[in-house]
């Protein structure tokens, strides 16, 4: 009998048989642990869920089981044996990996931490999720391969960790899929709490949240209430350990409150403070909770209790952070939840009169006449407006696809600047390229800043790579030493986006190799208006009041450059009309 040794990617070595052995082999590196999931026991009821369980699909023929794991540093393997008959599908997303089955029966299961890769695993109604403290790239994050074991069973091998990358390899047999399917036994599933965890209610989901709304009685300019009181006869009670849940970029803090007392959050570069009344606490602390929450105090006061949230960014009324007031899962205590990321912008709508732009005064221009003098009149001030990528190139694609989010916003300050009176030109207005080839298409962007124009910018949507993906977040803008106004526009563009929007700010970035930026004859810049791989930015992204604060901030910063000077010219907008008087 011949055998053949293939080695894997992952560094392990199969035994693969054309006939029959007696002997077995083991998926595993030597000496690496197995772990037995547990296994959990139907629910009876349709749709209900307890702790520690989730709900069944019906019995067949074929069992898709639990997983053999064992870890290699940051990177965990998953080995699943695949039943004859099975079909599978495939999807990364920024939760986590799932792996939807048809032909065989997931065995429900639920489980915390298989490895420093997989925080958890929840399996049922025919899907099995594995879930990352980092979000997964089509081929970035994780990678899969099938292999045939002497025994002649076919297993599924998946390697997940941060440096991992290679996605889907040659020998899978399954599809990969964009979007998982959706059904509600499965979503049940994924919301059922760990044990031991976050009860239902006040849970941080396997998928990240949206942040949560305002408190009771908030200004609904603001994003959260800075205090309040929990309604109902004063009843004062000691206050618990807070109850943390964790997702990628994000943490949950939920804070048992008895009836009447009260609580004000105070915000800073160190993170939130809240002043509770009508409870009492010993001192406590914790360290290390979570890359956002670097930890916890609790100290007696004369009227209560102070809370201190130590967060590893600056928090401010605005931004890095939401809050919410739930009721009572149980019992008389409300639970006051706040989510911690420094990625959390102002999302609220913008009010009626913030819908608009001053209006910019024309400027004089020099034009030839018939008799070859020059004559001067009034003309809007020109501006070019490039959304980045279009066509065949999307651009970064994440929690967004560029190009659609970079027109969107185009068009938005389109129509801001034009009824402020401002002569907006657009590289594109729909989904087109302006060359196949990229460096062309880039030169011809930057040449639609011809004499007359006043400005350039180009608008963008920034991406990191999986293995960092949750180091990036928040707004930056670009500029070239093209023209001696550049960095002013730049600065002026940046100081308005993060003004409108609340959103975490990178500075400013000067770079020559942008070709869009090198080529132009104006001043020019480039902005980033957020973070399409980061779970909780590419939230921001696809939150159209979100768009459109970014939107008004790049058009004032636009309006700010036009009426202070920073233009190709130098001259001012604002100061044609006093010069028409004379």
């Amino acid at each position: 009998m011949k055998r053949t040794a293939i080695l894997l990617s992952s560094g392990l070595l199969f035994t693969v048989a054309t006939g029959s052995l007696a002997q077995t082999a083991t998926p595993f590196t030597p000496g690496a642990p197995g772990i037995n999931l547990p296994s959990l026991a139907p629910i009876t009821t349709p749709g209900a869920v307890t702790p520690g369980t989730v709900p069944a699909t019906p019995d067949s023929a074929a069992t898709f089981g639990n997983p053999r794991v064992s870890s290699q540093g940051s990177v965990t393997r998953v080995v699943f044996d695949l039943p004859a008959g099975l079909t599978y599908a495939l999807t990364p997303t920024f939760g986590g990996l799932r792996l939807d089955v048809q032909g065989a029966r997931v065995q429900p299961a639920i489980s915390a931490k298989l490895g420093a890769s997989v925080s958890e695993y929840r399996a049922g109604a025919g899907q099995a999720t594995l879930i990352t403290p980092y979000p997964l790239a089509p081929s970035d994050g994780w990678r899969a391969s099938e292999a045939t074991l002497a025994t002649g069973k076919r297993v599924l091998i998946l390697e997940l960790g941060p440096g991992v990358s290679g996605g889907a390899g040659s020998s899978v047999r399954g599809q990969v899929l964009t979007t998982a399917p959706t059904s509600t036994a499965a979503q049940t599933v994924l919301n059922a709490p760990l044990p031991g965890g976050l009860p239902p209610g006040d849970q941080v989901s396997s998928s990240v949240p949206l942040p949560a709304p305002s408190l009771p009685d908030a200004n609904p300019a603001l994003p959260s209430a800075l205090q309040g009181s929990v309604p109902g006869p004063a009843r004062p009670a000691a206050l618990g350990a807070p109850r943390i849940g964790k997702s990628p970029g994000q943490t949950r803090v939920v804070l048992d409150l008895p009836p009447g007392s009260s609580y004000r959050i105070a915000t800073g570069p160190g993170g939130l403070t809240i002043t509770l009344t009508g409870v009492s606490a010993s001192p406590q602390q914790a360290t290390g909770v979570s890359p956002e929450l670097r930890g916890w105090t609790y100290a007696p006061t004369a009227q209560g209790a102070a809370v201190t949230l130590s967060t590893a960014a600056r928090t401010t009324d605005r931004s890095g952070w939401r809050a919410q007031l739930l009721p009572p899962a149980s019992g008389d205590l409300s639970r006051l939840v706040l989510d911690l990321s420094p990625a959390l912008a102002d999302r609220t709508p913008l009010t009626a009169s913030q819908r608009s732009v001053q209006a910019v005064a024309p400027q004089f221009a020099a034009r030839p006449t018939a008799l070859l003098a020059l004559s001067t009149s009034l003309v809007k001030p020109r501006v070019v407006i490039d959304p980045g990528h279009g066509g065949r190139d999307p651009g970064a694609v994440g929690a967004v696809i560029e190009k659609q989010v970079t027109l969107d916003v185009a068009l938005r300050v389109r129509d801001l600047l034009s009824a402020a009176g401002v002569d907006v030109v657009l590289t594109r207005d729909s989904d087109r390229e302006l060359h196949r080839v990229k460096n062309t298409d880039l030169q011809l962007r930057a040449a639609m800043g011809t004499p007359g124009t006043a400005l350039f910018v180009s608008i963008h949507v920034n991406a990191l790579e999986a293995a960092v993906a949750l180091r990036g977040y928040g707004i930056e803008t670009w500029w070239n030493p093209n023209h001696a106004r550049s960095s002013a526009l730049a600065a002026l563009l940046q100081t308005q986006m993060v003004q409108q929007t609340g959103a975490f700010d990178k500075g400013l970035k000067n770079s020559q190799s942008l070709s869009v930026l090198r080529n132009s004859r104006v001043p020019a810049a480039l902005v980033e208006i957020g973070f399409a791989s980061h779970p909780v930015d590419g939230q921001n992204l696809q939150d159209s009041n979100y768009l459109d604060r970014v939107s008004l901030g790049i058009a004032q910063g636009i309006r700010e450059a036009l009426v202070s000077g920073v233009t190709a010219d130098g001259a001012s907008a604002e100061a044609a009309p006093t010069a028409a008087k004379r």
